[in-house]
């Protein structure tokens, strides 16, 4: 939890291998589990998928809920490794195992939210994703608000991803909770870019970076897609030079320094609930791709997202605009070159 990889690594293996020694199977499947989770943050995601395999088997003589903890081992190490299709199985296998315990459930509701968010089924990712910041408290709070802040940047909705990513913070700088910061940072700066906020982006992204370096994390490859286009937007409307500048600023700050620097970020960029200056810059993607002709499956093509997504995009559109078809949008759209 406070982002000690390697020595998690190190004392979780001692442990697995005197536990296998004692012939000690509720040990060594809670250290595989440890291990697992240690492995797939570094970026080991063979190394992760193996712990995960050795925990799922070792579990099988201690009955369901250790089964479900070890299919959720295997569903992080997927997720580590960019196989969302393996992840998405491995959260449906655990959930009828984990139902009778509510913390251990709503930690897995959280990777299957994410599981669900990739895979482009955001009305399930939401649902999971609300259940598990429900349900749980400390480090699994971290992760399942991290998870909604995730679903609520895809689905468009900005403030309530700010509000939960600053709860994510919150709730990390009071529980030492560091392993978490990288992501948290990212989807601060994710929300930053959105608004517009390109050189608060920059450093939180610089942020972001150095806080992954001190504690030698990696981000897990199922986000890889998101935040490389977000770096590229940011660079691009900066310029290669203040980007630079701006990262540098970030990747330089401790990890106190960047904890203060997202935390005054908070509650600073604000767009009105409806109206043309509503939209966010993917959201004006979309009509200027409407504008252009393009049908749905072209513009999620162009925007690297599922058509569901593409859909929910559209929706949100016609919603902030008060319009109902198409024509009505590429009019609008004429008005606001």
């Amino acid at each position: 939890m406070e982002g000690d990889l390697a020595g998690a690594v190190t004392q979780f293996g001692a442990v697995v291998a005197e536990a296998e020694a004692a012939h000690d199977a509720f040990v060594k499947v809670n250290s595989l589990r440890g291990l697992g989770f240690a492995l797939a943050y570094q970026g080991e995601v063979s190394a992760a998928r193996a712990a995960a395999d050795a925990e799922l088997k070792a579990a099988a003589e201690l009955g369901e809920y250790f089964l479900g903890l070890g299919y959720s081992t295997v569903a992080l190490a997927a997720l580590a490794a960019g196989d969302v299709a393996t992840a998405r199985d491995a959260c449906e296998a655990a959930a009828p195992h984990m139902s009778r315990l509510q913390t251990p459930a709503a930690a897995q509701r959280a990777f299957s939210a994410q599981a669900a968010l990739t895979s482009g089924d955001l009305i399930a990712a939401r649902r999971l994703a609300d259940d598990a910041v429900t349900m749980t408290a400390g480090w699994h709070l971290i992760r399942a608000l991290t998870s909604r802040v995730r679903v609520a940047i895809a689905l468009g909705e900005p403030e309530r991803g700010e509000r939960d990513a600053h709860d994510a913070l919150t709730c990390a700088a009071d529980t030492g909770a560091h392993v978490d910061l990288p992501d948290i940072f990212e989807c601060l700066a994710g929300l930053a870019e959105d608004a517009g906020s390109h050189r608060e982006a920059a450093r939180l992204y610089g942020a972001a970076h150095g806080s992954r370096q001190r504690i030698g994390a990696v981000r897990f490859k199922v986000w890889d897609a998101g935040y490389e286009a977000s770096v590229a937007a940011v660079r691009d409307a900066l310029g290669e030079k203040d980007f630079e500048s701006a990262w540098a600023e970030g990747a330089a700050l401790s990890t106190e320094e960047a904890i203060a620097y997202a935390q005054r970020g908070r509650g600073e960029r604000k767009r009105p609930a409806s109206g043309w200056a509503s939209l966010t810059p993917t959201e004006r993607d979309v009509v200027r791709l409407v504008s252009e002709g393009l049908g749905n499956k072209d513009i999620a093509t162009r925007l690297f997202v599922s058509p569901r997504t593409m859909q929910t995009y559209l929706t949100h559109v016609y919603t902030k605009l008060g319009l109902t078809s198409r024509v009505q949008l590429v009019q609008e759209a004429a008005r606001h070159p």
